[in-house]
């Protein structure tokens, strides 16, 4: 996200829960401030000692097996759903009950 103010440009990375903000006055050094300002977030964590956060797009590839994947193909369509939401429901329960 970025907005102009007084010729300034600026931005905040919000896919992660740690402040990472730059700004420029062009659109070549935002994308240098941006580049600049993730490096010195990775050298804090080195620092602190502290894994990184990467930001999550909401999709990963599972290898399930052929049984398995038959298995969950079947309870899917059991439920009336599809493979991704009967998956996604199973997982939400999973780690809420946890």
């Amino acid at each position: 996200m970025s907005a102009i103010s007084s010729k300034i440009t600026s931005g905040i990375h919000k896919l992660i829960r740690a402040l990472v903000s730059y700004e420029a006055t062009d659109a070549k050094g935002l994308k240098k401030a941006f580049l600049e300002a993730v490096d010195d977030y990775l050298d804090m964590c080195h620092q602190q000692g502290i894994k990184p956060e990467i930001p999550l797009k909401g999709s990963l590839n599972v290898r399930l097996g052929e049984a398995l994947h038959r298995r969950i193909a079947i309870e899917a369509a059991r439920h009336h759903v599809s493979i991704n939401k009967f998956i996604t429901e199973t997982l939400d329960r999973a780690v809420n009950e946890g």
